[in-house]
């Protein structure tokens, strides 16, 4: 009488991500899938011990949230700007072309000019979460080829917004001109913050001062300061873990982020792990069995067509054939903000019902299965990463 119903079926979640985790750690592959494939069994699709997705799906954006924190914590404003030309012409390139290979097919089935820039949007975005948790496990975030990838994962992020508001408009839902102003003002406010920190170098927060050695008050200081950011670029309707991005270079460039660190690692370990929870929920075994060839195809031209266009665009831009290719294997599955885009395309009657559940699903399997696909790649090629 005395059990909260809820406490068996967290038991249990808890239990079978651990299990899982061992398995993997045994085979030497990234905790990543474990959360996917725990997702997938817990989910409604598979035993339904959670069925909420709505609220675990609010969790896990508090896991990429965290995620992007510290990894903030880890970049040198410097180092991106310095990096500009990979940023902005290698995204630019790398999102004309997703878009350029799309076409041939869209003009094949029929589709309109909307569904093909909208098909071919979802393809170009790469998974911000995923990439930086194996760069981050692998120690790869100072290397060349991190630097790059992680250049072009932020600018992807920014891209979304220019790109639903062309699917607004070609989808002929015009989007108000006040939320552009303000998605345009967060995003100059975000460039200048950052070429402030780039300038200074060294910048000192008051805070840091009052909460000392007392790890209570720094659990809620560094909470205030990642979560602060994120509602500050929420509400200016960007990206909210480019503001926790941003607040953890702010925390990086007080030289002081010992404290930070310990303070949220226990959280960020388990958002983040609630956030593939969360996408491993989206997988409809069912619809993936009914339509098993098709996804099949589907998803092995995405990887392989991702993965060759941004090896593509770094080659051209300077970087050696190896880590390139290396380079675009980590961006080769499609990314979380795909998702956003995908319900743009829904609301906008840009895509029918079974378009919008055959990119979930596409998106979903990319997700999975680019772990073990960027593990072999990196095998075969052996790329060399000297530091930047």
């Amino acid at each position: 009488m005395h059990l909260d119903p809820i406490m068996p079926y967290l038991v249990g979640s808890i239990l079978a991500v651990l299990m899982l985790g061992l398995v993997l750690r045994a085979i030497r592959l990234p905790y990543v899938i474990g959360y996917l494939v725990a997702g997938i069994i817990l989910g409604p699709h598979g035993v339904a011990v959670i069925t909420d997705e709505d609220m675990l799906a609010h969790l896990g954006a508090i896991g990429v949230v965290l995620l992007l924190f510290f990894i903030g914590m880890e970049v040198a404003p410097q180092k991106l700007l310095d990096n500009w030309k990979v940023a902005v012409l290698g995204t630019l390139l790398q999102i004309l072309i997703s878009v350029g290979c799309v076409w041939p097919l869209g003009l094949f089935l029929d589709w309109p000019v909307s569904r093909i820039v909208l098909i071919g949007f979802v393809i170009s975005l790469s998974s911000t979460a995923v990439v930086m948790k194996l760069l981050q496990d692998w120690k790869e975030f100072d290397t060349r080829v991190g630097q790059n990838v992680l250049v072009i994962l932020l600018t992807q992020d920014l891209a979304v917004i220019p790109m639903m508001i062309i699917l607004s408009l070609l989808g002929g839902t015009h989007g108000e001109a006040c939320n552009i102003w303000l998605q345009l003002s967060g995003a100059v406010a975000i460039a200048a913050l950052v070429a402030y920190i780039a300038i200074k170098e060294t910048i000192r927060l008051p805070l840091s001062r009052f909460v000392g050695n007392d790890h209570e008050l720094q659990v809620f200081a560094a909470l205030c300061i990642c979560l602060g950011l994120s509602l500050l670029t929420g509400l200016a309707q960007l990206s909210t873990a480019l503001g926790a991005f941003v607040g953890g270079m702010v925390i990086g460039a007080t030289k002081e982020t010992q404290w930070a660190h310990h303070s949220l690692e226990s959280f960020r370990i388990v958002f983040v792990a609630l956030f593939f929870v969360s996408i491993g929920m989206l997988v409809d075994l069912n619809f993936i069995r009914s339509h098993w060839l098709q996804l099949g195809a589907l998803v092995i031209l995405v990887i392989t067509t991702n993965t060759f266009i941004n090896g593509a665009v770094l080659r051209i831009l300077g970087d050696n054939w190896r880590d390139s290719l290396y380079a675009g294997t980590l961006l080769s599955q499609i990314g979380e903000f795909s998702f956003v885009l995908a319900a743009v395309g829904i609301q906008s009657n840009i895509i029918t019902t079974y378009g919008y559940q055959m990119t979930i699903a596409v998106i979903s399997i990319t997700l999975l299965i680019s772990p073990p696909w960027i593990m072999i790649i990196k095998f075969i090629l052996k790329p060399n990463t000297p530091n930047p």
